[in-house]
């Protein structure tokens, strides 16, 4: 006779959600990341334009949403800052941000690609492609390359 176990039935839907969770592809797994769309945007230490500016953000900076409340984001950054930013001044842009003193910004996905530039720590790309762990980038200047994932943070 078989013996209705709850513990047991919410560890195998776990699995089951989480399994789930790992297959969908990278776009539905990101769907947690806004860049901001404005020149400047401030980062709010509440869901309020009354509250205290905690940083001000530029232009495509990549941030994951933890929480959201009406028209406000609970946002992080890469070192795992907290703040609020007001939604309407996000977009779904791909970005990615130097987390390294310095990058190479190569013309292929691999170290055996020549270096095209140098990109500087806290430097602004917008995502294009990825291979493995790399990004493919493109520069405010226009210029495109690929650089490696583990030196930068933000969306695939």
């Amino acid at each position: 006779m078989s013996v209705f176990n709850p513990p047991r039935l919410a560890h195998v839907l776990l699995c089951a959600l989480l399994g789930a969770t790992a297959a969908l592809p990278a776009a539905a797994r990101d769907a947690g990341f806004v860049s901001i769309s404005g020149n400047t945007v401030n980062v709010r230490t509440q869901p309020t334009t009354r509250s205290e500016t905690a940083w001000e953000l530029g232009k495509g900076y990549p941030l994951k949403v933890e929480q959201r409340r009406g028209q406000w984001l609970k946002v992080r950054d890469h070192e795992e800052s907290l703040g609020w930013v007001f939604a309407p001044l996000t977009d779904k842009t791909p970005h990615r941000v130097v987390t390294a003193p310095t990058a190479n910004l190569r013309a292929g996905p691999s170290p055996r690609h020549r270096v095209i530039g140098k990109l500087e720590q806290h430097e602004v790309m917008r995502t294009v492609g990825s291979q493995g762990d790399w990004a493919q980038v493109k520069r405010e200047s226009g210029q495109r390359g690929w650089g490696a994932k583990r030196l930068t943070w933000g969306w695939e």
